[in-house]
């Protein structure tokens, strides 16, 4: 089997975190991503560790973007940036709105993620290919899901290249949303987003902050694993493989690995999906 796979990290807080995250991609790199990328705080609030994280990865010869979130900035900070990440070498961005961090007085001069990028395209032209956030369960502050496709297709107008999902469980609506999304005749990509399971609260607290609906067995499952980490972790490697070969087989043009900054989860579900041999995953498991 062979089918394009990215990964994304997070810029860690402490000395330790830089390290784990470096033994952690480095196992990841195994896989032969595409492509992977860093994720940006609120209002820029990790734009030094999020640039050290992708300068450092460009190094390593992985073809790494950046997150770029709009929300709370002005043009000219964002021109300053977007000229930082040419000069890293960067060429693909990650487009988003991003959230409101606390302390911040208002939007700023960008109101939504299609603002930015069609800024990023007026100033940049062709340079970056830019990657939106889409949602097949609607984005839990739109108004409905109409006017969250309405949004998806002002992303796509303003010039995003590829649409990546947030985390879902249910590949039914994913393929139902590519087809409302293909109806509006919009052709580009559509990344599925794939969140390993480690944690039963890690992962109701992301499905509950990106509006990702967990299915009442699936959750009953998971509580009644208790504390018992490594069935959670054996539970979730089967839920998560069996999603993405239902996305595989009914046509999803990649995979987009949400990794937490861990190796062992996203490597033992590519190792299911047979794009990883046994012992390569086995050796990434302690990571």
């Amino acid at each position: 089997m062979s089918i394009p796979i990215s990964f994304e990290f997070f810029p860690p807080k402490t000395d330790k975190g830089v390290a784990r995250l470096r033994q952690a991609r480095q196992a990841l790199y195994a896989l032969q991503p595409e492509y992977c990328t860093v994720t940006y705080g609120a209002g820029g609030s990790t734009q030094e560790g999020t640039f050290a994280a992708v300068t450092e990865m460009l190094a390593e010869g992985m073809d790494t973007a950046s997150h770029l979130s709009c929300i709370g900035a002005d043009r000219e900070l964002v021109r300053e940036q977007l000229a930082q990440l040419k000069a890293m070498g960067v060429r693909r961005l990650v487009a988003l709105r991003g959230d409101l961090p606390s302390g911040f007085g208002g939007h700023g001069e960008f109101r939504y993620g299609s603002d930015l990028i069609a800024f990023i395209r007026a100033e940049t032209g062709a340079h970056f290919r830019i990657y939106a956030a889409c949602y097949p369960e609607v984005h839990p502050q739109a108004e409905s899901a109409q006017s969250d496709l309405a949004a998806l297709a002002v992303k796509v107008r303003a010039g995003a290249d590829v649409a990546v999902t947030q985390m879902f469980f249910n590949a039914d609506a994913y393929f139902r949303f590519v087809d409302e999304v293909r109806a509006l005749g919009l052709d580009i990509p559509i990344v599925p987003g794939i969140m390993p399971i480690t944690s039963s609260t890690h992962l109701l607290r992301f499905a509950g902050n990106c509006g990702a609906e967990v299915p009442r067995w699936m959750r009953m499952r998971l509580q009644g694993f208790g504390d018992d980490l490594p069935a959670i972790r054996d539970f979730g490697t089967d839920i998560m493989a069996g999603l993405c070969q239902r996305l595989i087989d009914g046509g999803a043009p990649a995979l987009h690995f949400y990794t937490i900054n861990q190796a062992g989860p996203t490597q033992a579900i590519c190792e299911r999906l047979g794009l990883v041999q046994p012992a390569t995953a086995q050796a990434a498991a302690a990571t």
